[in-house]
């Protein structure tokens, strides 16, 4: 375990149609192959034009991988909800997964839009989903 792993959950607006099938699989083949290989783990949930992600790494990766997103042309107004050293991942085994939308993570990325969702439960119901659609 690395001494700096930490957690970074935000959401930002897609620039763009997010809801394009091209673009989600873009983005989901792109984080894969980055987050392979800069030992990033974490989940990705793409709905209504909006990005809601929890990231897992070292502190320098995540650090490269936000100033990415902020250049990044397909994201707008990045906000980070909560970025928190933890002793391990939530997401092992996941360089980057995808999350279908239920109503119960419809109402998730709608609370952490709204800065009402409480970032554990946020990350806790995402790895949820992860289990679930794994399953």
């Amino acid at each position: 375990m690395s001494l700096n792993l930490e957690r970074v959950l935000y959401v930002s607006r897609a620039r763009g149609n997010a809801d394009s099938l091209l673009m989600q699989v873009d983005i989901l083949a792109t984080s894969q192959r980055n987050n392979a290989r800069d030992d990033i783990t974490g989940a990705l949930l793409i709905h209504d034009g909006r990005f809601l992600q929890v990231l897992e790494g070292a502190a320098r990766d995540l650090d490269r991988l936000m100033a990415r997103l902020v250049g990044d042309p397909r994201h707008d107004e990045v906000t980070v909800i909560e970025r928190t050293p933890i002793a391990g991942r939530s997401f092992s085994g996941w360089a980057m997964a995808s999350l279908r939308v239920t109503p119960a993570l419809e109402e998730t990325l709608r609370a952490a839009v709204g800065g009402a969702g409480a970032p554990l439960k946020t990350v806790e119901r995402m790895q949820d989903a992860v289990l679930a659609q794994a399953a």
